[in-house]
């Protein structure tokens, strides 16, 4: 696609970015990222290698030349461990970008909202990009703008449910009134409709992993993901026809001889 998806100045040919957990190999993982048409990848700092070179690391199946390394903050509960694990995928090399979780409840996985709010403060002060995960609340994503997150985050259903867009109407008032910085549904889509439906909400871009890395053939998956995505920003952009109560003829009567 022509447009664009554009974080802190940088543009990116996709607007699926897509993650690196839960597949049965690194090489299906490879697959399922070209099948994506992802540019974007995002990396979970703790899952990763970074003290023994010797040993493999998922980092070596991901092609850093066309594929752009987010590393997030998964498995942080805290702003402070928050903090310390997007420092250590700077220092080893990873970013200077973060997708930024500071989870508040073990098993929902919500974020917390105060947490991300330090976190999110403390690291663009460190001069970091940061990219929060947040739940659906437009007031908590306008005071992360304001601490200067790069891009909102919002939650379509629980990390890894698939359960898909929970709550359509907080997402078009999200992209009604949130519009500084680019709107990426992230967590919960678990198929193609449901990236598409993510997208015709007016998201600038959705971020997925479980969807494509455990569904049973992953590779089409991605593929079916990446023409979601690209599909359902195509009917954003297109203007949906006015919905109506009653029926209207798709060949109407009027001006036909004889009528």
């Amino acid at each position: 696609m022509s447009d664009k998806l554009t974080i802190a100045g940088r543009e990116f040919s996709s607007r699926l970015i897509v993650g690196t957990g839960k597949y049965r190999s690194f090489q299906e993982m490879m697959r399922c990222h070209e099948a994506s048409g992802a540019d974007m990848v995002t990396v979970a700092v703790r899952r990763v290698n970074l003290t023994d070179r010797t040993k493999e690391s998922l980092i070596d199946f991901i092609d850093r030349t066309k594929i752009f390394i987010l590393p997030n903050t998964a498995a942080c509960y805290t702003a402070d461990d928050a903090v310390r694990t997007a420092m250590l995928g700077r220092e080893c090399g990873l970013s200077n970008w973060v997708k930024l979780e500071v989870i508040g409840d073990e098993k929902t996985l919500f974020p917390d909202n105060s947490g991300l709010l330090e976190a999110t403060r403390i690291l663009v002060k460190e001069g970091f990009v940061v990219l929060p995960y947040t739940n659906d609340d437009v007031v908590n994503a306008r005071r992360l703008i304001d601490a200067g997150a790069s891009a909102v985050m919002p939650l379509a259903a629980p990390i890894g449910s698939g359960l898909g867009i929970q709550n359509p109407v907080n997402l078009r008032i999200f992209r009604e009134m949130i519009t500084a910085v680019p709107m990426i549904v992230d967590a919960g889509v678990g198929t193609a409709s449901d990236a598409a439906i993510a997208m015709e909400l007016g998201a600038d871009g959705v971020l997925m992993n479980t969807a494509i890395a455990a569904a049973v053939d992953s590779v089409k998956m991605a593929r079916a993901m990446k023409l979601g995505v690209e599909a359902g920003r195509l009917a954003w952009e297109s203007g949906r026809m006015p919905r109506k109560l009653y029926a209207s003829a798709s060949s109407p009567l009027a001006g036909v001889v004889g009528s």
